[in-house]
């Protein structure tokens, strides 16, 4: 697991950006964190990061959005799981028949679609508001866990490489 600490906005687009550049198609990214936490922002990165068509805006209302690719890589599906009861309701927009040519983000996916696949990023972001200095508003705090054989040996340290600040390891899963 990489933990990360991004001071603003524009370090999560970074982020995101980074993290574009370890996703191949089939990978799915589950993002947590509290409302205004950053996963829009943070998807809108890696978004920029895989050159997709079109912006990318928070998927609540349509709960689902595709973004081709501008260079033949892999499609974004930007999923906003929030508004969905169950299982079967995420099972109902078939991200599975996707899945395998796409890089798949969804917000709020914590809980409802592990079952997609046994190889996965899970992040979370951790706003604590009221703690940033003057130009470091709301720091967030990311963390950045691999999840089966697809992840193993992935070094995220990247992450850190690519201009994200304060990092910590702690143990892989």
């Amino acid at each position: 697991m990489r933990v990360v600490t991004v001071p603003n906005r524009d370090d999560m687009h970074a982020l995101g950006m980074a993290l574009a550049s370890l996703v191949r198609p089939g990978d799915l990214i589950v993002l947590s964190g509290g409302l205004g936490a950053g996963k829009t922002t943070l998807t809108q990165g890696i978004g920029r990061g895989l050159r997709v068509r079109g912006e990318v805006t928070s998927p609540t209302f349509v709960i689902a959005r595709v973004h081709p690719s501008l260079q033949g890589g892999p499609s974004l599906v930007h999923v906003d799981a929030y508004r969905l009861g169950s299982l079967v309701e995420v099972d109902d927009l078939d991200l599975d028949t996707s899945l395998d040519d796409s890089v798949t983000v969804v917000e709020w996916g914590e809980g409802r679609v592990e079952g997609l696949s046994e190889n996965r990023l899970e992040i979370h972001i951790d706003r604590a508001a009221g703690t940033g200095s003057e130009g470091d508003i709301d720091p967030r705090t990311v963390s950045v866990a691999g999840v089966g054989p697809r992840w193993a040996g992935v070094d995220f340290g990247d992450l850190v490489a690519q201009g994200v600040v304060d990092a910590s390891t702690s143990g892989r899963r």
